[in-house]
């Protein structure tokens, strides 16, 4: 073969591998990410909740591994962002600071408030699962547009919120009216709360809420005539009036949205930017107040929070 064919046989050879190269770059992805998911106990949902996650995200690598499973967070590579499922996984979490980069998935304030208290650990982002205080509160001015005195149960847990909600209701015209309520088995703040408040707004603090207090309050509320929005779905489907909530598609966005990320840009805290609201049809009927529509306060509340 002359110098010639030699040549020319080079530099198709050339144009092919930059031809397949190219084609490989536009094929692969621009990186991928080792994403790492536990908790203290496997289950169906975790399962569930981590395969959408990895449908969701083909190009990465996508695994759940329970906690006791686990070396310490040190011990894990650099790259792996880790994301945390319940609260045994946070407190195993704390215990280094040489972690990798963490999110944690559904953890309340007050939750991260008893861990952490004004603290906040590097690499840690906090994604709030009790909804935000200024989305209640303007879910109420759209379903009670009359009620303008806000009564609020509070516990020592949960008075650090109180400060915020104030902030929040005051340009909207609203009254916060707090009210300690320190023996649950005691009714007298619940009706002295009552008969200076238009409605009750449920704070997520289960010191308050729960399946204890559940019958008393919403007993009270009725008794009263006086609605109560929040503190979560759940306590809507037990009585409660409505609530905003984020559901697992809503969390998913989320954390895909971050996850485009690198976890320098994550946020320190952040309330899912996704939710719906919640009503509860039968409680509307008995305290003579129209039936909530979810989908069009929901549009509305999500309208409002895009405006500057």
């Amino acid at each position: 073969m002359g110098d010639q064919s030699r040549m020319t046989l080079l530099l198709i050879l050339l144009r092919w591998c930059r031809g397949l190269l190219a084609g490989l770059l536009l094929a692969a992805p621009a990186w991928s990410a080792d994403i790492l998911l536990t908790a203290a106990q496997d289950s169906a949902g975790l399962q569930a909740f981590t395969q959408a996650l990895a449908h969701q995200r083909p190009d990465d690598q996508v695994t759940f591994t329970p906690l006791r499973d686990l070396p310490a967070p040190s011990r894990l590579p650099s790259s792996t962002r880790l994301i945390l499922l319940d609260l045994p996984g946070l407190d195993w979490r704390l215990q280094d600071a040489q972690g990798p980069p963490t999110l944690v998935l559904r953890i309340s304030r007050l939750q991260a408030r008893q861990r952490m208290g004004n603290t906040h650990p590097a690499k840690i982002s906090l994604l709030w699962s009790d909804p935000p205080l200024e989305r209640q509160l303007r879910l109420i001015a759209s379903i009670l547009p009359q009620a303008h005195r806000i009564g609020v149960l509070y516990s020592a847990d949960s008075e650090f919120l109180l400060r915020e909600l104030m902030q929040f209701a005051k340009p909207m015209g609203l009254e916060i009216v707090p009210q300690l309520w320190g023996d649950t088995n005691d009714s007298r703040p619940l009706q002295t709360l009552f008969r200076n408040s238009d409605v009750l707004l449920g704070l997520d603090d289960p010191q308050l809420y729960n399946p204890k207090t559940v019958k008393n309050l919403l007993l009270s509320s009725y008794a009263q005539q006086l609605p109560l929005v929040g503190p979560n779905a759940g306590f809507v489907r037990a009585g409660s009036l409505a609530s905003t909530y984020s559901d697992q598609p809503d969390w998913l966005a989320v954390l895909d949205r971050l996850l485009d990320h690198a976890p320098a840009k994550w946020p320190h805290t952040l309330y899912p930017e996704h939710f719906k609201v919640v009503g509860n049809p039968q409680v509307a009927r008995s305290l003579g107040i129209e039936q909530v529509d979810e989908a069009a306060v929901a549009a509305r509340l999500a309208e409002g929070e895009k405006r500057p």
